[in-house]
């Protein structure tokens, strides 16, 4: 069986951070390190949401990642998802051939909990960690 690869996307803003994690949780590595990071200007055209989608369906493609997972972004309150999250979430939705998994924060914070100790190669910067946690919430057991 190949092994699994899992690209965490955490949306914020107009930028997705990219974490991309190979195995399982008990032995995961971080693939493609230098890459973590794409982003699509305020009210793109169509050719800039073409160029983003393509840099994102290449980046998938290059590094055979099997899943993307996505944070699931707040609808209503602080921190409700913004018209770039929306637009780059759409984009992504309608364009990858992976499968496609949302995480909601919560879960995240109890995986966190529970697998603390299992996430030695965690990025040390903020939306980095979160693109992170996203990847190893779909890692296998």
């Amino acid at each position: 069986m190949a092994e699994q690869v899992v690209c965490g996307c955490f949306l914020k803003a107009n930028e997705v951070r990219l974490a991309t994690l190979a195995g399982c949780r008990s032995e995961h590595r971080v693939i493609a390190p230098k890459t973590n990071k794409f982003s699509l200007v305020k009210n793109p055209s169509q050719a800039e949401t073409r160029e983003f989608v393509a840099q994102i369906k290449t980046y998938l493609v290059d590094h055979n990642v099997s899943k993307l997972v996505l944070n699931r972004r707040a609808t209503t309150g602080q921190g409700a998802g913004g018209a770039g999250t929306f637009l780059m979430e759409g984009a992504i939705l309608a364009s990858v051939e992976q499968e496609v998994e949302f995480i909601h924060p919560a879960t995240l914070r109890a995986t966190d909990k529970r697998c603390s100790e299992l996430k030695q190669v965690k990025p040390k910067t903020v939306d980095l960690g979160k693109a992170y946690d996203l990847a190893f919430e779909c890692l296998s057991e």
